[in-house]
């Protein structure tokens, strides 16, 4: 019994000390599992469609809070920070959305909706508020996905950002200045010319399949771009299951491009494209000429141009491939522009952005009817080539225009194509004519063809009226229709408000034919209010003995809850008084970067009932999408994924994105430490880390791994102007000698440009007053700078206690020397003659210090000699150059060492216990922080002693 007890203890005392070992374990695991502090690090904000900068942020467990006044400032929105600095508050984007971001009653507070926050979402530090970053999307629509590995955060909005609005409104000024030759760079980087190069290409695949018997469907598309004999060389392969691989819905195009040149600025071959008379819907294989530029050219008036797209995006106006203009789409996708109206042809593109940042883009060639050249100038446009159809029709076009005077401008050619049956030429002549300033009159005579004139009329008030009307000749058959007449008019007119813009157009459009004729009319109303836009379009047809055919579509859209938006579209025919359709739309973003929606339509005229789900997500390197739709007892999937690749086989650059590259340029620069100078790279010479850039468009992507920075999505042809910035170097002897580049972008084309750092030495040193025996720092001497070619370099002014330091100076000799005439007006005299210095190569930037430059009170009664005189400049100190602080005493005490910004900081913390704290710099990089005006050894034991507690534990007294 007493064994069995005994035991039993023995196992009761063992199952304690386990369980106390256990507990001990996992205390000790819980205490290292304790969240740790977050880390201050910079990180790399890319904001889209806005650019790129290095902010400080908190990171702790690949988690990121990013400071708010930093971030808000960057994107113009307005904020103030507390006295405390424990709230920020202000607007957002409009002047009624207020917020208050609280770190006290840890709290957002937006639109008068109240959001709770943990303690650990909002950290305050001495530099500011720091939110997590998924709050910034929750509650104001801006989207940050960070990357811990890369060390960034992306941050993506459908909303209009100010910065956003401001950047476009720089980019277009910038733009219509360029066109006036108003454009200043140091370095321009002009085209290039290669004989073979391939640099892009774009891919997409979708396929659909269905139920009851449906036929699948299967759609490939590549597209190759490249350079061929310096010409731009693009080819798109098409394949459909359904259809084969046909011919006719294959494209090539090669195009050379020379703007230098006089008499042929551009030579395309393959299927071109271009203005006609005749009615042509197959593609046309051959070669065109012109001497027309690419470059974009001073504008005089204006051209309304409309359309439709989705309802709710963004659409951009390119025209000759610069940025003119941007609107965003109604609930019914209707958008308008005022085309500037340019010297010579007009090549328009329109670029389309959804609600969530989808993409898609589409070249439109559109004849916009009026066609000015300047006084005496002559342009030619000579295409020839045949019909890819069944005809194999020959064609041929010359078109050529002459500035007769600043305001006219005639025009004449010729027009053949071998299946007119009516007659196979087709001479022409064309007039543009602004009567006055807001008048336009173009017209146009066809022979045995039509006749054409228009007026155009705007007001400042924006509103325009707008005259068209064609004659055609009866029995031609070049153009497909048996009109006689076509008589058009259009009026439209914006209204804005406060709070509130809204356009209305109606046009009216009455075709004659011979034994009959019809009326169209067409009246359109958008607005837009805050979040919701509604848009009402009227369609009408009144035709001889029939009914009129009256019907209306309504929209309406609303976005709410931040990221869900919300189209309802309705469509009423009054005739019959009945509700034809309605359809319902749902879009809401997901995953950060998913797209879901899902839409209802209902025809009441046909019984049919669409449902559709349909899911985009959007990866880095790809865009894709799943949908199923359901018609009826119909039921159909769809799956598809696109994008693109651009590829350098020079430096090894290789970008796949998400995004059309075929057709367009990238960028890439290699930032570089020039060692000698020379502003050429040689051998040896490090690539740099830290360089920012600015541009007037395109995507920045920085690379960690090879310091180069990627700017791609540019448009081809086009001046782009890209402003360097150095803030990013942790050393201050790195600095540009040009700093603005205007680059030509080249089509399917890596631009390597290699950007020189200089690194530039520092020369420091004191200069010292001698009174007898006594010695003390002298103020506001002039330090000259000069090469061995006793050339002036640079100069600098002592501070007050007689340092004095120079940032500047390349790898080479030098002479230091005080300016002669300005201590002659100080009283002075130097004795200390010119003190050669050497600054040798380095990457970090060589360092002379030590330097003594000794002057004394010059007597009355010495003979005064003169120096070649010297204007005294006072230099300006720079921004971030240390600042020193004369000694108020014989003792120094020593508080660290550090790199600068950290000295920076030691500086800012002791500044609130002493006065005097100043920063020294010592062997480059680093500086020393130092307590200078302390009386005796006994106060200074005591700065000591006070300083290691408040982590300074290296601090140590320095006798001067």
């Amino acid at each position: 019994m007493r064994r069995i007890k005994g035991s039993l203890w023995r196992t009761l005392w063992l199952f304690v000390w386990l369980t106390a070992a256990w507990l001990l374990t996992v205390g000790s695991c819980f205490a290292q599992t304790e969240p740790e502090e977050p880390e201050e690090i910079p990180v790399f904000l890319n904001v889209q469609r806005v650019g790129a900068t290095e902010i400080q942020a908190l990171i702790r467990a690949e988690r990121v809070w990013l400071p708010v006044a930093e971030l808000f400032n960057f994107l113009k929105i307005r904020y103030e920070v507390s006295k405390n600095r424990d709230s920020v508050s202000g607007t957002f984007i409009k002047p009624t959305s207020a917020y208050v971001i609280d770190q006290v009653h840890h709290q957002i507070i937006y639109e008068d909706q109240r959001y709770e926050l943990k303690a650990e979402d909002l950290i305050r530090t001495n530099t500011g508020l720091y939110l997590q970053s998924d709050y910034f999307g929750k509650v104001f629509g801006l989207n940050c996905l960070f990357s811990f590995r890369n060390l960034s955060v992306v941050l993506s909005t459908q909303l209009e950002l100010p910065v956003l609005r401001e950047i476009r409104q720089e980019q277009m000024r910038a733009n219509l200045n360029k066109l006036s030759g108003i454009f200043k760079a140091d370095t321009v980087i002009g085209r290039n010319y290669p004989l073979f190069y391939f640099g892009t290409a774009d891919y997409a695949a979708l396929t659909s399949a269905g139920n009851k018997g449906t036929p699948q469907d299967a759609r490939v598309s590549l597209g190759l771009g490249g350079m061929l004999a310096g010409g731009e060389t693009n080819v798109v392969l098409n394949y459909h299951n359904n259809a084969g691989f046909s011919g006719r819905q294959q494209y090539y195009l090669w195009r050379y491009v020379d703007n230098n040149m006089r008499y042929a600025k551009q030579v395309m071959a393959g299927k071109i494209q271009g203005q006609s008379i005749s009615s042509i819907y197959a593609p046309v294989i051959g070669v065109q000429v012109t001497n027309a530029p690419t470059t974009y050219r001073r504008s005089f008036g204006t051209y309304t141009l409309s359309n439709h797209t989705e309802p709710n995006w963004m659409v951009e106006l390119y025209v000759n491939g610069v940025l003119i203009n941007y609107v965003k789409a109604d609930a019914a996708g209707f958008y308008t522009f005022n085309v500037p109206l340019v010297y010579g042809n007009t090549m328009i593109k329109l670029r389309f952005y959804g609600p969530y940042g989808e993409e898609r883009s589409t070249e439109q060639n559109i004849n916009i009817p009026f066609n000015f050249l300047p006084k005496n100038e002559f342009e030619y446009t000579a295409s020839s080539g045949i019909l890819e159809d069944e005809t194999r029709a020959k064609f041929a076009r010359l078109s050529t225009n002459y500035g007769l005077t600043r305001n006219i401008t005639v025009g004449a050619g010729l027009e053949y194509l071998s299946s007119i049956s009516s007659g196979t030429k087709i001479p022409f002549v064309n007039t543009s004519i602004r009567l006055l300033p807001n008048l336009l009159f173009s017209g146009e005579y066809d022979h045995d063809v039509r006749s054409k004139a228009l007026l155009s009329y705007n007001l400042p008030s924006g509103l325009q009226i707008e005259i068209n009307n064609t004659w055609y000749k009866k029995g031609q058959t070049a153009i497909n229709n048996t009109f006689v007449e076509d008589r058009k008019a259009m009026f439209s007119f914006p209204f804005r408000g406060r709070s509130f813009s809204a356009y209305t157009r109606l046009t009216i459009e009455q075709i004659l034919l011979s034994n009959t004729r019809y009326t169209l009319a067409n009246w359109m109303l958008s607005g837009v209010i805050g979040n919701m836009s509604a848009s009402a379009t009227t369609y009408s047809i009144f035709m001889k003995e029939a009914d009129p055919y009256v019907y209306t579509n309504y929209s309406f859209s609303l976005r709410a809850f931040k990221n869900l938006l919300i189209t309802q579209q309705l469509q009423y025919e009054y005739v019959q008084k009945q509700v034809i359709g309605i359809k319902t739309e749902l879009e809401k973003r997901v995953f950060k970067r998913g797209y879901l929606n899902l839409s209802y339509e209902q025809n009441f005229l046909s019984d049919i009932s669409n449902v559709e789900v349909g899911l985009r997500y959007d990866f880095s390197f790809a865009q894709t999408r799943v949908s199923v739709r359901r018609s009826n007892d119909l039921i159909r999937t769809l799956q598809g994924i696109s994008g693109s690749l651009i590829h350098d086989g020079k430096s090894g650059f290789t970008n796949f994105n998400n995004y059309t590259s075929v057709g367009k340029g990238a960028v890439l620069l290699i930032p570089y430490l020039d060692l000698n100078g020379n502003n050429r790279r040689d051998r040896g010479e490090p690539k740099a880390q830290g360089l920012k850039v600015r541009i007037n468009g395109g995507r920045i992507q920085q690379s960690v791994k090879d310091t180069t920075i990627r700017i791609t999505d540019l448009e081809a042809y086009t001046n782009y102007a890209i402003e360097l910035d150095g803030s990013g170097f942790d050393r201050l002897a790195w600095k540009f000698p040009k700093k603005n580049y205007s680059v030509v972008i080249d089509p399917n084309f890596v631009k390597n440009i290699e950007v020189p750092i200089s690194v530039f030495g520092e020369v420091s040193g004191r200069v010292i007053l001698k009174k007898g025996t006594k010695e003390e720092g002298q103020g506001n001497v002039l330090i000259n700078f000069y090469n061995e070619q006793a050339k002036l370099i640079g100069y600098t002014t002592s501070e007050v206690d007689g340092y004095f330091s120079y940032l500047g100076l390349l790898p080479g000799k030098y002479l230091v020397k005080m300016d002669s005439l300005q201590l002659k007006k100080m009283d002075l005299i130097g004795e200390t003659p010119a003190i050669p210095v050497v600054i040798v190569r380095s990457t970090d930037g060589d360092l002379v210090n030590g330097l003594s430059l000794v002057t004394r009170p010059a007597l009355v009664e010495e003979e005064k000699t003169e120096e070649p005189a010297m204007p005294p400049v006072v230099q300006a100190v720079p921004e971030e150059q240390p600042v020193v602080i004369p000694a108020m005493g014989p003792l120094t005490v020593q508080a660290a060492h550090f790199k600068f910004q950290m000295a920076r900081t030691s500086q800012r913390i002791l500044l609130k216990y002493y006065k005097n704290v100043v920063i020294v710099p010592t062997k480059w990089v680093y500086y020393n922080i130092q307590i200078k005006g302390i009386k005796d050894v006994e106060e200074a034991k005591k700065v000591i002693k006070m300083i290691k507690t408040i982590g300074f534990p290296d601090a140590y007294l320095l006798k001067d």
